[in-house]
């Protein structure tokens, strides 16, 4: 599975990179030719209900995942406005996602 993520925290980045590494999960930064599985969106990431729009429209295949504070309802929905088809709390992301890559792609370590 091929997950892009966009998030301008380097500690998150590293986190949730790792992570799902460990389940086999090609993780990138940066948008590219080969399109994602999975694009997984910081809402503190600058400018994140127009970058969930503008991914959207560069993957549509993609599923989308915003991710942020819990307690930031108008993020989640300014998210799925934008077109997340999820959105979730930055301390269960991290699960979600290999839940994600473990249905999808039938293997994991956990």
């Amino acid at each position: 599975m091929k997950i892009l993520l966009v998030t301008d925290n380097l500690m998150e980045k590293a986190r949730l990179a790792s992570r799902w590494r460990r389940e086999g999960a090609e993780v990138r930064f940066l948008e590219e030719d080969s399109p994602p599985d999975l694009v997984a969106v910081d809402l503190e990431a600058s400018d994140a209900p127009a970058r969930i729009i503008g991914l959207r429209e560069a993957y549509p295949q993609a599923r989308c995942l915003a991710f942020g504070s819990h307690v930031d309802k108008a993020a989640f929905e300014a998210a799925k406005e934008a077109g997340a088809q999820d959105a979730v709390a930055r301390g269960a992301v991290a699960e979600r996602v290999v839940g994600i890559i473990l249905r999808d792609t039938g293997s994991g370590t956990t």
